[in-house]
């Protein structure tokens, strides 16, 4: 993914916190990698409170991926989670096991020729962003290592294309260890093929997208969305929009952030609005606050999507999946762009597929807006049934006892 026309198209700021523009920079970001992870992880003990051997091991790699795994610890007595072992995992740092990475850096010597290989087939996109190559090396050897030792029973993912899931997953098929994929976040046809033994996605809009992506590996199965059971009982069923949350991703400017703050606030003085930055956005959102003393934040470090929509009505945001999340609780949708990176316009269809509603400038927005704050169908939820197979079936709100049991008798089946 990192050698596609969409990723080297992200805005430049975006890029630079990702991979720095300046060679010199990015030699430094190896540089702080090597001292702080590599070096820094021989010198860090690895002390899990329980054991991996033998055991289903519930593979995360962010704050959301746990959200989308635990309840699978919570069902199975052999199941652990488990992360890489200096990733950061947000609120649930301190709550899975670690897989040491101590040897990765003995594989360096593999770099240069990676590199070169990766100059013959990617161009120049492969030096660009030579930095990502860099931090990739090793996980797959030290991986292959760990499941020798460690023998699990099988690995479930809810990540298929960060640099160290591909490793784990392809360390698995070299080793022979069965692998599933539960779905965390709503995908798009730029993801790599789906290639687990068992995925268990979340409705037809993934399983279509996957099949853009590539052929199809393993079997599948459409369970709906398992973290969202325990609010899909808690619909928003209020008549009219009082409470609007406004959710920005890493790629939206903050000049027009700031301007629609402004603007909604001051033609919506009775509507109570809630700003929520994505738990990876590093910028300072705190003059907001001060310009806007009015304006309530959403912690998504500390906050799940799920609480924080429970409080809104309605949601304004560009590409990310929470609008999704936000019209299975019945809460309006109301896409608007943030940024002018035309790559991503409607990344994830939702509009094209009539889950959102497009708002193209601020006025339309403004008459969106105040639509809903005279009515709000209770049927809204609808609309999602195409992205959420349980949706408005007798297993609606049982998609973890579903998937749990599908999971169940897959183990069966390869044990």
């Amino acid at each position: 993914m990192r050698f596609t026309d969409l990723f080297a198209a992200l805005p430049a700021r975006v890029l630079e916190s990702i991979s720095p523009a300046n060679p010199l920079k990015r030699l430094g970001k190896i540089a702080g990698y090597t001292t702080l992870r590599l070096v820094g992880n021989i010198f860090q003990p690895i002390r899990n409170a329980e054991p991996l051997h033998g055991k289903v091991w519930l593979y995360v790699v962010s704050q959301n991926n746990y959200d989308s795994l635990h309840f699978l610890r919570e069902t199975r007595s052999d199941a652990v989670l488990v992360a890489g072992q200096s990733k950061q995992i947000g609120r649930y740092q301190a709550q899975v096991n670690r897989l040491s990475l101590r040897r990765k850096l003995l594989y360096y010597w593999q770099f240069p020729l990676a590199l070169l290989g990766l100059l013959g087939t990617a161009g120049h996109r492969a030096w660009r962003f030579f930095d990502l190559i860099f931090n990739a090396i090793g996980y797959y050897e030290v991986y292959r290592r760990a499941l020798r030792h460690y023998q699990p029973k099988a690995v479930v993912f809810a990540n298929d294309h960060n640099d160290d899931a591909r490793a784990l997953l392809l360390a698995c098929r070299a080793e022979g260890v069965p692998t599933a994929y539960v779905q965390h976040a709503s995908v798009s046809a730029n993801f790599p093929p789906l290639g687990f033994d068992l995925s268990l996605l979340e409705g037809q809009d993934a399983l279509d997208k996957y099949r853009q992506c590539g052929p199809v590996h393993g079997h599948v199965e459409l369970v709906g969305m398992p973290k969202a059971d325990e609010f899909l009982r808690r619909k928003n069923l209020s008549p009219v929009v009082r409470r609007v949350g406004i959710a920005c991703n890493v790629l939206d400017e903050t000049t027009a952030l700031t301007t629609t703050l402004s603007y909604l606030l001051a033609q919506f003085p009775a509507l109570t609005f809630t700003f929520r930055p994505h738990p990876g956005d590093a910028r300072n959102f705190r003059f907001l606050q001060e310009q806007h003393p009015q304006l309530l934040f959403s912690d998504a470090r500390q906050e799940s999507v799920f609480e924080f929509l429970t409080k809104q009505d309605a949601l304004i945001a560009a590409d990310t999946s929470t609008h999704l999340e936000a019209t299975l609780l019945n809460i309006v949708s109301l896409y608007y762009r943030f940024n002018a990176h035309a790559t991503t316009d409607d990344y994830y269809g939702y509009v094209a597929r009539g889950l959102a509603e497009r708002a193209r400038t601020l006025p339309e927005l403004g008459t969106l807006l105040t639509r809903y704050t005279q009515h709000k169908p209770t049927d809204l939820y609808r609309r999602a049934v195409y992205y959420n197979a349980t949706l408005g079936t007798s297993e609606e709100g049982h998609s973890q006892e579903r998937a749990a049991r599908l999971l169940a008798e897959w183990l069966e089946s390869v044990a």
